[in-house]
């Protein structure tokens, strides 16, 4: 094998980021599923001035083939790159332009066409034409992990499912990119390559290592065939004969090499991949057959007793192999917001770490800066599973995540700001186990590098409410999510108190308070209004007051009973409020009184909780009486909005971890009566709903008033996934707590589109 030289730069600049937009327009059959008409960005000129806004000092950035071209160049519209190219150039951000992303081209070829190599160079020549300024290139992005979905997995197109096809697709990729690269140097011949994929390793079993060194040795095969290094002594040299390789062909990229002017390394947390013999002791759906052996394929993080080390010593890997510059072009996460942080400062300290080492690293891709959907199923479907990135866009308008805050400082070297980044993300952390640790000699990961963010001491979030359904709810998920935090008793924190407030924030030292207790007995509160605006007004002024003056992130929470249910429809934020009750009156008085006292001040009105952890929420009391064969009464004439309580405790934490502020709507997005509430989760649950009887509200005997349409909805962002997808989840852990399981497994976000 021919390894190239090592070329140190004789001056070695700043570790820089970069920004990717996720634009894939990849083919299943005879559909299209296109990531930026569902981002929003194929319409938003506007999103330019956001992406300069992080500081990022280059972008991977699309003009696509089946976009830009799809019947041919004579008929290309070039209308959208010429907007937005020159824009980036002009606020000084470097476009990385892809030509082909995870797609296959125009319905008139594929993959696996033999003239699918010239046909993209033909385009590649007509965009260099058309920008002949831009210098940086990607004409095909992850061709080793698109012809794998392509042509060995089956999910993409042409679908197919064996060597074969993933070969005959690769070697088109490869052949198309060093064609692509010649067509746009005969018009810029300082036009730079930067060739990406997956940085995988594959760990395993004794009984596997066979598979296992194929794996690895396969996984730099796309890199390999452009930097010539593909001949006879090559270690798969005769598994690329058996796939129906030519020498031929193989030995033209020895003959005309491409090697990129830097090696674009993507990397995700299931890039390191772990093989057992013993496929019974995985789930399921990481159980497969390679080869005729029957294996679990899973992710390190899932399996390894000790964690592997993380992107560093891969990237010296990639170093000592090529010895051309890297760059981290693609680092997500698809997780909690603290999670999608600590993943970014872990990848930035390994490239300063490689940096250190002798690597030449020349930058970090944050991935997604609009999120991205549906890569829990590979794109095959629209199922409206969404994970946002330093922008989210389920608002129509992209709003900044503490992702873009963390990016900003990190593009200037300012201190990191969040104290989240004090905890370990999931991938380090116990509990992160699908099935029984595998005890393996893997390196343990340098946390003094690792961890750039330094703080004597670890600020908390100081909880309310200790004894209620809230706030145990928090105490629950803060600690599975590795936030540091005290949920406080009243005796431990009177909020009625401003010198009780004063000590606790003195003892505890918190970044942030969430108000989760207060007055909630809606019927006795109308006979108990004094103690009621006490807990319910009074208090959360005084904390709002005690947060500002001490610059602390505050959250309280209000309620739909803030509205006198005349509008007929759902409720969002700027609707006219008109309680009917004296607990709904304590809610809208504390809402206005915080939000004057602190304009900082994060206020959630939310409804209708229910959830797996405690059994006096409205669902879990039907099932458990329809269940036993018991007559269950429910209102058929109130309309309010469920909300699955670990679904609100995860997208609040996510807003104040972000720094939101006013008043936000979070709920499941329905509205529904009670009594169709019961049938929904009978019907989720299979209990049979027949004695359930749908009755009046004037007979349920409630003392207060109640609006009879109360149901929320949202101008800002509809953040909870479907309530269908809710009352999934919550039969789901209900039967796991029934077995003696606990179903919150650390690295598991739920972020849906409405």
């Amino acid at each position: 094998m021919n390894t190239p030289m090592h070329h140190q730069p004789e001056h070695v600049p700043e570790l820089e980021l970069w920004g990717g937009l996720e634009c894939t327009v990849n083919r299943v059959r005879d559909n299209y599923f296109s990531q930026m008409e569902r981002n929003g960005h194929a319409e938003r000129l506007q999103d330019i001035d956001r992406f300069a806004s992080l500081g990022i000092k280059a972008i991977r950035y699309p003009v696509l083939w089946e976009r830009t071209a799809p019947d041919g160049i004579e008929s290309a519209d070039w209308s959208w790159s010429d907007e937005r190219l020159p824009a980036l150039q002009q606020l000084g951000v470097t476009p990385i332009v892809g030509l082909l992303h995870h797609g296959s081209g125009p319905r008139d070829t594929s993959l696996v066409d033999p003239a699918f190599p010239e046909k993209l160079a033909e385009y590649a020549g007509a965009v260099a034409r058309r920008y002949p300024w831009a210098e940086y290139y990607t004409p095909v992005n992850e061709p080793l992990t698109t012809a794998r979905f392509s042509g060995l997995a089956g999910v993409w197109y042409p679908h197919g499912s064996d060597e074969s096809t993933f070969i005959r697709a690769l070697i088109h990729e490869c052949r198309a990119t060093v064609l692509a690269m010649r067509a746009i140097r005969a018009v810029n011949p300082e036009a730079k390559l930067v060739a990406t994929d997956d940085l995988s390793k594959t760990y395993g079993t004794p009984e596997m290592q066979e598979v296992v060194s194929f794996f690895n040795d396969r996984r730099w095969l796309g890199w390999d065939l452009l930097c010539g290094m593909v001949d006879q002594n090559h270690a798969l040299w005769n598994y690329l004969l058996e796939s129906n390789a030519s020498e031929e062909e193989l030995l033209w990229f020895r003959d005309n090499p491409c090697p990129p002017d830097i090696i674009g390394v993507n990397y995700y947390a299931t890039s390191e991949r772990w093989l057992d013999h013993r496929p019974e002791r995985y789930p399921e759906d990481r159980r497969h057959v390679y080869r005729g052996i029957p294996h679990a394929d899973i992710e390190t993080p899932r399996a390894l007793a000790t964690p592997t080390p993380g992107i560093a010593p891969l990237l010296m890997e990639t170093w000592e192999r090529y010895g051309l510059p890297i760059a981290i072009t693609e680092a997500h996460i698809d997780a909690n917001r603290e999670d999608q942080m600590r993943w970014l400062l872990e990848i930035w300290n390994a490239a300063r770490s490689a940096r250190q080492q002798g690597a030449d690293v020349r930058a970090v891709t944050v991935w997604a800066l609009l999120g991205s959907y549906d890569w829990n199923c590979l794109v095959t479907e629209c199922r409206g599973y969404y994970e946002p990135g330093p922008f989210d866009v389920r608002g129509g308008e992209p709003r900044p995540t503490a992702v873009a805050t963390l990016m900003r400082e990190l593009s200037s070297g300012r201190p990191l700001t969040n104290p989240v980044l004090q905890g370990e993300g999931w991938w380090r952390r116990p509990g992160r186990f699908f099935c029984k640790p595998v005890a393996t000699r893997t390196a343990v990961a340098d946390i003094a590098v690792r961890s750039q963010f330094k703080s004597s001491v670890v600020q908390p979030i100081l909880i309310t409410g200790a004894t209620g359904t809230l706030g145990s709810a928090y105490a629950r998920i803060c600690k599975n999510r590795n936030l540091a935090f005290h949920v406080l008793t009243r005796q431990e924190m009177d909020i009625t108190d401003p010198a009780s407030v004063e000590a606790a924030i003195g003892r505890y030292k918190p970044w942030a308070i969430i108000n989760a207790g207060g007055y909630v007995r809606v019927d006795e509160a109308e006979g108990d209004l004094e103690r009621c605006m006490r807990e319910n007004t009074l208090g959360p002024t005084i904390l709002a007051l005690a947060c500002i003056r001490h610059q602390l992130r505050f959250m309280t929470f209000s309620t739909d009973l803030v509205f006198d249910g005349t509008k007929g429809a759902p409720y969002v934020e700027s609707d006219a409020l008109n309680p009917l009750g004296v607990y709904g009156r304590s809610k809208m008085e504390a809402e206005q009184r915080v939000l004057d006292a602190d304009p900082q001040a994060l206020v959630i009105r939310t409804s209708a909780f229910f959830g797996p952890w405690d059994r006096h929420n409205f669902v879990t009391l039907a099932l458990n009486a329809l269940e036993a064969g018991q007559p269950f009464q429910a209102a058929g004439d109130m309309v309010v909005s469920p909300t699955y309580v670990p679904d609100l405790v995860n997208v609040s934490l996510d807003l104040l971890i972000d720094r939101e502020r006013g008043v936000w709507h979070l709920t499941n997005a329905e509205a529904l009566s009670w009594a169709e509430l019961a049938k929904r989760a009978c019907e989720a649950a299979g209990v049979d709903h027949g004695r359930l009887e749908v009755v009046s509200s004037e007979s349920c005997g409630h003392l207060a008033r109640r609006p009879e349409y109360s149901a929320l909805s949202s101008e800002r962002a509809l953040m909870l996934p479907s309530l269908d997808d809710a009352l999934r989840r919550y039969v789901e852990a209900m039967q796991d707590r029934a077995h003696g399981r606990d179903a919150e497994v650390p690295g598991e976000a739920a972020h849906y589109a409405s």
